[in-house]
């Protein structure tokens, strides 16, 4: 018998498994996170810090397999290799017509990026991997500096951890399902073409963010995301603006359900404003924002959200439908998913580093793949990173949205791949 049949194998986790039956060209489902250096990174070291981190994420080495059931990752003797980045960013992962793994590790300049297909895992268990990642690095590249061996994760951290489907774990049978959340207004015009993003990065300094946020009795996302709102609103089409603007914002469980897990565990939330029944001021899209993030940020909230999507896994017809089948209700699912979201905005957090890493790194940045326009964040020391990505030619919505904090009186400097557009390190 082939030793193929002994290979490890797990199931994927509740959130995975829309992925592979609904990714395309135009929407691989593969985002990106990225740290900038100091200085340009040496391709023998980055593969040798990566050979190391390896080491402590096994289910890295998996590839995705069809069962006739469901979707399934398999662990596979294929080296991790890290390669000059050529393709446009977040290119598909899978499908492919050879298999692959499901991340590609890329270096140009001064930059380590980090792509994943997320049916390997979430931006919080990505964001461990390339933390470790860059720490393994520079412990290879400055060895003067005497940062000690070892993780960048909490210590005691066992391999069953970091595999595990917490989805599962915090599972119970639901006591009502969630319906579908209403159509919402769609950004329309021009699209590139298909595996071409507009990416739009806006870097500011976080210490003057937080206090612009906190002078409004507001977090840094909720202000982000009122001002996201707001920027997509100026460009609607009058006879639009009657539609309701929503905004989709991904959440990390682990902040939540305590979970050590390096797969996907998140869960989404939609904040949603009629601009046609409400003022269009900042201050009440604001109000209205905050009372979003109270009344839907809650354990209960998110449980019961969890349990119903998980549900759907458990339910028998679905357990016993074919893949093909399967494939076909996903697609559909994702469809109507996407009619409810105008957008999506996902603020990662801040990435902390061990101490003394600090001075070899310039800041860190995250982007996705966009079927829609997505943002997202993520800030490292005082600096606080937003990318936009966009399938769309124009970048009208970018603009008014960084004009809309630079009138807040924020120090914004942006870079972006479209230089039609904007000039590399142009400040506003």
């Amino acid at each position: 018998m082939s030793d193929r049949n002994y290979l490890p194998w797990w199931r994927l986790d509740n959130a995975a498994k829309i992925f592979p039956s609904t990714s395309s060209a135009h929407d691989s489902k593969v985002f990106r996170f990225f740290c900038e250096l100091e200085e340009a990174v040496v391709p023998a070291a980055l593969q040798s810090a990566l050979d190391r981190t390896m080491e402590r994420f096994p289910i890295y080495r998996c590839v995705l397999r069809r069962g006739w059931f469901w979707y399934y990752l398999e662990d596979s003797p294929l080296p991790a290799a890290a390669r000059p980045e050529e393709l446009p960013p977040c290119f598909p992962i899978y499908p492919s017509l050879r298999r692959s793994l499901l991340f590609r590790v890329l270096y140009y300049r001064r930059r380590i990026s980090l792509e994943i297909y997320h049916v390997l895992s979430d931006g919080a268990g990505a964001l461990d991997f390339l933390r470790d990642l860059v720490y393994e690095y520079l412990r290879i590249r400055h060895p003067e500096a005497g940062f000690p061996a070892g993780s960048v994760l909490a210590p005691g951290v066992s391999e069953r951890q970091k595999e595990a489907d917490s989805f599962q774990k915090y599972y119970e049978k639901p006591a009502r399902r969630f319906g579908l959340s209403p159509s919402a207004y769609q950004i329309c015009g021009e699209r590139l073409p298909k595996n071409q993003l507009a990416i739009l990065e806006g870097r500011i300094p976080t210490r003057e963010l937080l206090a612009c946020a906190r002078s409004r009795g507001v977090t840094l996302t909720e202000l982000l995301t009122a001002v996201l709102l707001r920027a997509i609103y100026d460009g609607m089409r009058v006879r639009d603006r009657k539609k309701t603007v929503a905004v989709t914002i991904p959440v990390n469980l682990r902040n939540y359900f305590p979970s050590f897990s390096s797969r996907n565990f998140f869960a989404i939330f939609h904040v949603s404003y009629d601009f046609s029944k409400n003022p269009d001021c900042l201050e009440a899209v604001l109000a209205s924002v905050k009372k979003d993030f109270q009344e839907k940020l809650t354990a209960e909230q998110l449980k019961a959200q969890m349990n119903g999507l998980c549900a759907l896994e458990h339910n028998f017809p679905a357990r016993i439908a074919p893949l093909p089948l399967k494939d076909i209700v996903l697609r559909c699912a994702n469809r109507m998913a996407a009619h409810a979201a105008t957008a999506s905005f996902s603020n990662v957090g801040r990435v902390s580093m061990p101490e003394g890493a600090e001075k070899y790194i310039r800041q860190f940045g995250v982007l996705t793949c966009a079927g829609c326009l997505q943002a997202c964040a993520v800030s490292f020391e005082n600096s606080f990173v937003i990318t936009f990505a966009s399938p769309f030619r124009s970048r009208e919505t970018e603009r008014v949205f960084f004009q809309e904090l630079s009138r807040l009186g924020l120090d914004i400097t942006l870079t972006t791949n479209m230089k039609d557009e904007v000039e590399q390190n142009a400040v506003l």
